[in-house]
């Protein structure tokens, strides 16, 4: 009998670009597998990695998650893993060609927005097809959220 398929479902989230939601306008968002050694994966699930200073690019046929820091593995030997390497994304044929269009045409950015284990206990990248925002678009983020938090003070208050 087959097993249920659990479609996206985050189960252990490890790394996430809080600052992205602020610094990016996200259009798509998209869910790729990574491709990784023995020792990345182990210091994942120890909850170890950052992407706060990762993007995304499309050459060579493929996208790749440049400048994502996942930390050497504590019990790790002479093969452990170099920490800020390259690291292909997998996706789709179409997915990518889609991805390679809107980066060279439309001037967006590849941004990802986190790092987690899924249902099956696969690594996955949520990637977001972004575009940048300017100085006037930030206030206004800042602005709105503020607006929420008073709304929802207001709202308590007289609960």
């Amino acid at each position: 009998m087959a097993r249920p398929h659990a479609h996206s479902e985050k189960v252990k989230t490890v790394a996430e670009n809080r600052r992205a939601r602020f610094d990016y306008f996200i259009e798509t968002v998209y869910e790729a597998g990574i491709a990784l050694t023995g020792t990345e994966v182990k210091s994942l699930r120890f909850g170890e990695g950052s992407i706060a200073e990762a993007y995304a690019e499309v050459n060579e046929g493929g996208v790749w998650l440049v400048n994502s820091n996942i930390p050497e593995f504590s019990h790790g030997n002479r093969f452990n893993h170099e920490p800020k390497r390259p690291r292909k994304l997998l996706l789709h044929e179409r997915e990518i060609n889609k991805l390679h269009g809107a980066v060279a045409r439309e001037g967006m950015t590849l941004v990802p927005l986190s790092i987690y284990f899924n249902g099956r206990g696969r690594a996955k990248v949520e990637l977001a097809l972004a575009k940048g925002k300017k100085t006037h678009d930030k206030r206004e983020s800042i602005k709105e959220r503020d607006w929420k938090r008073e709304q929802g003070r207001i709202l308590r208050d007289r609960g």
